[in-house]
């Protein structure tokens, strides 16, 4: 069975590869920076105030990176696989850093391994 390869891209779909890239590496680190830095020093610190800042702006990196894989979803870039788990993994501190292989290999244009 020999693997299928993409088509190259054009530039359109390569810069929506390029901001999900991005849109990942964000929502990831501030997840990372809420859920290892902000909690603990809110429950074991008494420091909450980082919460309140670090929360909001987690949940606009998570709503810009969530629009961002629906974008390039939509436009056939994905198997329903590959969207469960680009979303999936952004639940899970460290998830989305998982993807960014992921991500890589399909604007290099194969991606024949991913689910």
């Amino acid at each position: 069975m020999t693997p299928k390869t993409q088509p190259e891209l054009q530039g359109p779909e390569r810069s929506l590869l390029k901001k999900l890239h991005l849109a990942s590496l964000v929502e990831g680190c501030t997840l990372v920076i809420l859920t290892c830095i902000a909690v603990p020093l809110k429950h074991l610190g008494g420091y909450p105030q980082i919460v309140a800042v670090m929360g909001p702006v987690h949940g606009l990196a998570f709503l810009f990176y969530a629009w961002m894989v629906i974008n390039t979803a939509s436009g056939g870039m994905w198997r329903k696989g590959q969207v469960a788990r680009l979303l999936l993994l952004a639940f899970i501190p460290f998830g989305t850093f998982f993807n960014l292989g992921m991500i890589t290999r399909r604007s290099a244009g194969s991606d024949a391994l991913d689910i």
